[in-house]
């Protein structure tokens, strides 16, 4: 006999195989099942973990992010008394947030911080500093010390003036030597960076996230925002996972909704929409500002419509 999948079951009567079924057609649609995960099912202490994880890894999340998924399915559980495979976990708590601002917090940042360029040097920076985009990010690449100390410097120049936000991407004690207004780093940065330091300057920092697991890694360490992508493929760098697509964007922004977060990978005008409806309160623009025939143009449509979705969406 096949078990009919049952979207709410009480914590002494789970079913492995209906749980998974009933958890994989709630949500498959907004996560984006293809094909089932050939990931080996492994035994754990407790069944609605074991059918959370297991539903996850059929979705196609990796190991580590269908780990803490699971777990914060567990929490909910035992939070509310009952299993409900409609209800993805989206409760900070269930994923062990604790609320905000902690001792370890960087200083704060605009929850809304807008259209969020991200820019090669500090000439493009001064340039979109300039034609009045909120928040600017100086992603240099250069292995010469001299050489990033000069940019750094020029881009904390370039926004003087304006009302545009200047984050240094990973070259953070030049962002503390120039005056940043702060820093943004990857997941591997946080091995290397003196956060402390950071933090001590009273630089604010953001933080680059994948996924559930380097999410919950972020928080940690209460940055002053979050990054969540990519959310679209993008050939401007390689990706570190598979597009996360607008339907776990919206996941997201649920379980963080009390940092000010951004939106990054592969956004343009026309899927601004969507990302702008999951809850996030910045889009991150790449190729889609540089490359246009009018940046500055470009740059005040896009910061319009920014900010026209934010009001419709609260």
């Amino acid at each position: 006999m096949t078990n009919t999948p049952n979207p709410q079951q009480t914590l002494e009567r789970i079913d492995h195989d209906s749980a998974v079924q009933a958890i994989i057609s709630a949500h498959q649609r907004a996560f984006g099942l293809e094909t089932a995960s050939t990931a080996v099912y492994k035994p754990a202490h407790n069944a609605i973990y074991n059918a959370a994880n297991d539903a996850c890894l059929r979705m196609g999340f990796i190991e580590i992010d269908a780990d803490c998924v699971a777990k914060a399915w567990q929490s909910q559980a035992e939070r509310t008394g009952c299993f409900e495979a409609a209800q993805w976990p989206t409760e900070p708590s269930d994923f062990g947030i604790q609320p905000l601002p902690r001792k370890n917090s960087f200083a704060p940042c605009p929850q809304q911080l807008g259209l969020y360029a991200v820019l090669p040097d500090a000439a493009w920076v001064a340039r979109m500093a300039r034609a009045g985009v909120p928040t600017v990010q100086l992603r240099f690449k250069s292995e010469d010390p001299a050489a990033v100390a000069r940019e750094v410097q020029a881009a904390v120049q370039a926004v003087q003036g304006t009302d545009a936000l200047l984050f240094i991407n990973d070259h953070w004690q030049a962002a503390i030597d120039a005056g940043a207004y702060g820093v943004h780093l990857g997941q591997e940065d946080l091995d290397i960076a003196d956060l402390s330091a950071i933090r001590q300057a009273g630089l604010r920092l953001g933080l680059s996230t994948h996924g559930y697991a380097e999410m919950m890694r972020a928080d940690a360490h209460a940055p002053s925002y979050i990054a969540m992508g990519a959310v679209f493929p993008t050939t401007l760098k390689r990706m570190v996972t598979a597009a996360q697509g607008t339907g776990r964007l919206g996941a997201y922004a649920s379980v963080l909704r009390d940092y000010p977060l951004v939106a990054i990978g592969g956004i343009d005008a026309a899927r601004l929409p969507d990302v702008m409806a999951s809850g996030v309160g910045s889009a991150a623009v790449v190729r889609a500002m540089v490359a246009a025939a009018d940046p500055e143009a470009e740059a005040s449509r896009l910061q319009s419509e920014i900010l026209k979705l934010s009001a419709q969406n609260r």
